[in-house]
């Protein structure tokens, strides 16, 4: 079984959804991981160590953080992805050009469920590929019966789009988790929140940007598929994976 975690990140106009697949005999031992990484906060910073990792409160220095200089937060940035890239997980992640769709189309969908149906396909696929089965928790989010009506209908008569896809490996309904209660959900939300910031293309200080791909690259090996959609701008195909 795969426990598959996903989050959110956005901007006004690039919309990002990040998923972690995770063995089920993984989700322990990652888990401990990321507590011993509060562990250590606490010691070094006096943070408490029940703290939520959450990607956006680490990068502006907001409570738990507060106060805290900016090394001393990218180094617990930097623990954690090290924790989530040592363990053997997967990472699929998924975005839309929102001005793309308002250009695009008269009375487009929603950015989150266009962006969710691509990425449970790409998770569809993969757990095929792997002959596995997958449960999916995501942070909590308004309207989740309307995200559970969704994947309904995807079992029922695919996903739609040019690649529509029946989901046939994921097992149950959706399940919504806070995020302060789950720290592999704080996982998925470092990931998810660091990628869009280097994909989007929108920090301009070259020394972040350095900063930022160093981070990146603990969890990079896990990377399967990423890939954004442009609804203006022809694509013939999706990238590798």
């Amino acid at each position: 079984m795969l426990l598959t975690y996903l989050d959110e990140s956005y901007t006004d106009r690039w919309y990002w959804m990040g998923a972690l697949l995770v063995p089920d005999v993984v989700a322990i031992p990652l888990s401990t991981a990321l507590d011993e990484v509060m562990l250590d906060a606490a010691k070094a910073y006096g943070v408490a160590a029940e703290s939520e990792l959450h990607g956006y409160d680490l990068f502006q220095g907001r409570a738990p953080w507060t106060g805290l200089p900016p090394r001393a937060r990218i180094a617990v940035y930097n623990s954690a992805l090290r924790a989530i890239g040592s363990h053997e997980v997967t990472i699929i992640l998924r975005g839309v050009d929102r001005h793309g769709l308002t250009r695009r189309y008269a009375t487009p969908k929603p950015a989150h469920e266009v962006v969710l149906s691509h990425l449970l396909e790409r998770i569809d696929g993969y757990a095929a590929m792997r002959k596995q089965l997958v449960l999916v928790i995501a942070d909590e989010v308004d309207n989740p019966a309307t995200h559970r009506s969704d994947l309904s209908r995807y079992r029922a008569a695919g996903t739609g789009g040019y690649r529509s896809r029946r989901l046939t490996h994921i097992v149950d309904t959706l399940h919504f988790a806070p995020s302060h209660a789950s720290r592999l959900v704080q996982a998925v939300d470092l990931v998810t929140f660091l990628f869009r910031r280097i994909a989007s293309g929108t920090v301009a200080d070259p020394r972040e940007v350095a900063a930022n791909e160093r981070l990146w690259s603990w969890v990079e090996p896990r990377r399967y598929h990423s890939w954004c959609w442009s609804p203006t701008v022809p694509q013939m195909h999706e990238g590798p994976a």
